[in-house]
């Protein structure tokens, strides 16, 4: 199968390119700029569309592929009558709640089962459920260091956008602010459930009084969404992350590998960000605990980070996600915690039962090798095309 290949610098591209290569598919590399400059205007780009209509004419593929959904990409593939496959490990990636995810041309894929059966309930009928993976041949031959870490975290903080988040707040009358410092604090206490959404509608007048937002024409979303997905989840994420890993460094030495180096995080190692290929396994590979606290927004689907922690054979302890238990067994795979005394217990006890510990990390290594590489997911993709 010859595919027009919408490359970025998205995690896993060159993993997913050498799975499709292997796999038997002829890949014809179209580069697309994607950042946080440019984001804005990949619902329409009449320059990004000129150039891959011309390249469609030109290659002729036989479907056109992106990590992540694109509605100019989706707009093209729909005049031109070629297939458009997307797989998307954001959640939400806000491009979905444009109308253009209803084209005929598209085959969605989300790693989210919740979020796969929202849109289903909306008529989107080719959005499909596919969790993430990882390429275990890669991670596997990376050279594994003595243990230097007891207990670490890989990943953001959210702190760049508190101050956003206080400067909204800030501006809320007493009882608005009031509704959403409980809406939040009782969402931390749950876990696996997702409620904010539903719980909203209470404020959403005051939070488009003092944070105005336009929904553009051709988008799915109301202005509630934006200050969910933008505002809210980010800050409980924050607050969560930041909570846990001070509870945990109360009693042993933890260490954050992050962008921010400046974090106020007392006990804590903080490290700078580490490069994805090279240096993250390694992390994983060396910590005898390896956390896992998934960002709100995620509603059920299992994070990448999770796929890389067992991917590189480390011992991986978990917030619960419904769909880890669609793919994996808890206690005998991987470890998921409760709440933040039993997250404690855990850490506490797996760090006692070494023999244990390692023998979870091999069986969540083996599990992945046996059914969550990207190739298994190229091949469940394009299987049947």
């Amino acid at each position: 199968m010859r595919l027009l290949y919408i490359e970025w610098s998205s995690y896993g591209n060159d993993d997913i390119k050498e799975a499709m290569i292997a796999e038997g598919h002829e890949l014809v590399c179209f580069p697309f700029p994607v950042s946080s400059s440019t984001y804005g205007t990949l619902q329409e780009n009449p320059e990004v569309e000129e150039r891959l209509r011309l390249a469609l004419h030109r290659k002729v593929p036989d479907a056109v592929y992106s990590t992540n959904y694109f509605p100019v990409i989706s707009k093209v593939c729909q005049k031109e009558h070629i297939r458009y496959i997307s797989w998307n490990y954001d959640a939400p990636n806000m491009l979905l709640y444009s109308e253009t995810v209803a084209n005929s041309c598209n085959v969605i894929y989300t790693f989210d089962k919740a979020e796969c059966r929202k849109y289903r309930e909306m008529g989107i009928s080719h959005i499909y459920y596919l969790p993430l993976a990882v390429n275990t041949d890669r991670l596997d031959a990376l050279d594994q260091d003595m243990t230097r870490y007891d207990v670490s975290f890989v990943g953001s903080l959210y702190l760049e956008r508190m101050n956003y988040f206080d400067q909204v707040e800030s501006l809320l009358s007493d009882r608005a602010r009031g509704y959403l410092k409980a809406l939040i604090a009782v969402q931390l206490q749950i876990q696996g459930y997702n409620f904010v959404t539903e719980m909203l509608p209470a404020i959403a007048e005051e939070l488009q009084r003092v944070c105005p937002v336009t929904v553009q024409p051709g988008v799915m979303a109301s202005s509630e969404t934006f200050h969910e997905n933008v505002i809210i989840t980010p800050r409980i994420t924050a607050i969560e992350r930041l909570e846990l890993l001070e509870a945990v460094a109360q009693n042993h030495v933890v260490d954050l590998f992050t962008h921010m180096k400046d974090c106020p995080l007392p006990n804590i190692r903080i490290h700078g960000k580490v490069d994805y290929y090279n240096e993250m396994p390694l992390v994983f590979k060396q910590s005898k605990i390896n956390l896992n606290l998934t960002s709100r927004s995620i509603q059920s689907g299992v994070p990448l980070r999770a796929f890389d922690i067992m991917g590189a054979g480390g011992f991986l302890l978990s917030n619960y996600q419904e769909d880890f238990l669609d793919h994996f067994i808890p206690g005998e795979d991987f470890v998921y915690y409760e709440s933040k005394k039993d997250l404690l217990s855990k850490v506490d006890y797996y760090l006692r039962h070494e023999d244990e510990r390692q023998t979870i990390a091999g069986n969540g290594h083996g599990k992945v090798v046996s059914e969550h590489t990207y190739r298994h997911r190229v091949c469940e993709m394009l299987g049947g095309f």
